[in-house]
């Protein structure tokens, strides 16, 4: 149910979203009371997440934790459940709990009509508290259901950042990608989305796809910056384990793809460094002249997330918690059904206790993949001790060889260590985090 593992030698074992992987978590015995989870932990600045679990369509290489289409009436019991969570979670809260940023994800979130999207809205103010128009809010959106009545819900509840899943402005390599969509229909929707006029606009894009050449991803990168985006998130293709093309029979390893896709990886960041954009990390890039983003970027090291949603995940300083993970289809089905009929929500179900010594692990994991890499004062300052003498053997593995910059301020790695964040990220991963993968993935 989670990726194949490549050669030790590929570029591109796994892209390190969250660590540890949600694969590492196991059912909590006992489940804690949510009321137990937060007591004590810092609650004047948390992260809200809302989790939409529906897509029109399912990509060739998608694994997200989704459903394709829903049920009549499914999607109101999933807001009737989303709901009944909040009211949970907002009361295991403290009093005086305030939220900083939020974020609707999924799935597809604007996959819910305009009054649904109204709905996720009135959830997130009115049962968790959030003041919406005062917080830097970022929604994802895919180009068929970026829709102008989806959309003006969104601006006028004050969404600061639309991210538009677009992978390629060319209509054959997005049927390569086994992603039904037709340029026109892209063009259409980010001249709605520019016309709602949201801050920040994103859009991401894909390489590696069957058939494209560095010529054809440059046209698909200039389509993009024609819109002036603020930010771009540029993507390797990978083909997993039960999804659309590991089903049609695409290769995981053909002979040649890593270096196809680190040629295309250097020819788009050189063509966005050349084009004004500034790198963030391996995947991330922004206009040097934007503004960054509000502040809405959710901190890689900072606990203090609240998940809502059946995919959500939430953080504290000793737990990540969740519910049950699948990526086949049926077994998704099950979880999304489990989680509508859900009456108490004031327990943690799934998780991975978090012992500082993971904690540890985990900044130095997210850290050293931003291109400003891990401070080290600042991590001095959380764990007291030094990152660079924590994890020395890891620092000095061959994954990291010739490719990390340590000076007495920072760790971070060079620009070909960033082109290699999705095989130096799994490399430092504790040995229990490995083992329960790996255990996961026998089940």
């Amino acid at each position: 149910m989670t990726t194949a593992t490549p050669p030790s030698t590929s570029p591109y074992q796994s892209y390190v979203y969250a660590y540890p992987h949600k694969t590492a978590y196991r059912e909590l015995r006992p489940s804690p009371a949510l009321r137990e989870v937060w007591a004590g932990e810092p609650q004047h600045a948390l992260s809200l997440y809302l989790h939409v679990p529906f897509c029109e369509v399912r990509c060739g290489f998608c694994n997200l934790f989704t459903r394709i289409g829903s049920p009549q009436g499914l999607t109101t019991a999933y807001l009737d459940a989303l709901e009944r969570q909040a009211g949970a979670v907002r009361e295991a809260l403290a009093d005086d709990a305030r939220f900083a940023l939020a974020a609707f994800g999924g799935g597809t979130p604007t996959y819910l009509t305009a009054a649904e999207l109204t709905r996720l809205c009135d959830i997130a103010e009115q049962r968790m508290g959030v003041d919406l128009r005062a917080v830097p809010l970022s929604v994802e959106a895919s180009p068929d259901t970026a829709t102008a009545d989806r959309l003006a819900v969104l601006a006028e509840r004050g969404t600061t950042r639309l991210s538009l899943g677009v992978q390629s402005f060319l209509d054959e390599e997005a049927k390569s990608a086994v992603r039904p969509q037709k340029r026109a229909a892209v063009e259409a929707a980010l001249g709605r989305i520019r016309a709602a006029g949201f801050p920040v606009l994103n859009i991401d894009l894909i390489y590696g796809i069957d058939g494209q050449s560095e010529a054809s991803w440059l046209r698909s990168l200039d389509a993009a910056l024609a819109w002036r985006p603020e930010e771009l998130y540029l993507y390797p293709l990978y083909v997993r384990p039960l999804t659309g093309l590991a089903r049609r029979g695409a290769d995981a390893s053909p002979a040649g793809w890593d270096a196809q896709r680190l040629a295309l990886y250097r020819a788009g960041r050189d063509h966005l460094l050349a084009a004004g954009y500034r790198q963030v990390s391996m995947r991330m890039f922004r206009r040097a002249d934007s503004p960054d983003a509000g502040g809405q970027e959710y901190s890689c090291q900072v606990d203090g997330m609240v998940g809502l949603g059946c995919g959500a995940r939430s953080y504290t300083s000793d737990l990540h918690y969740s519910f049950d993970y699948a990526v086949e289809a049926g077994e998704v089905r099950r979880i999304i059904d489990d989680y509508v009929a859900t009456t108490d929500f004031s327990r943690a179900l799934y998780g991975r206790p978090m012992p500082v010594a993971e904690a540890r692990r985990r900044h130095l994991v997210q850290s050293l993949l931003q291109a400003e890499g891990l401070d080290r004062a600042a991590y001095r300052r959380r764990f007291g001790t030094d990152a660079a003498a924590d994890f020395a053997a890891e620092l000095a593995g061959p994954q990291l060889a010739g490719r990390l910059l340590a000076t007495p301020e920072r760790l971070r790695l060079d620009a070909e260590g960033l082109a290699h964040s999705d095989a130096i990220g799994p490399a430092l991963f504790s040995a229990e985090v490995r083992a329960a993968m790996a255990a996961y993935r026998a089940r």
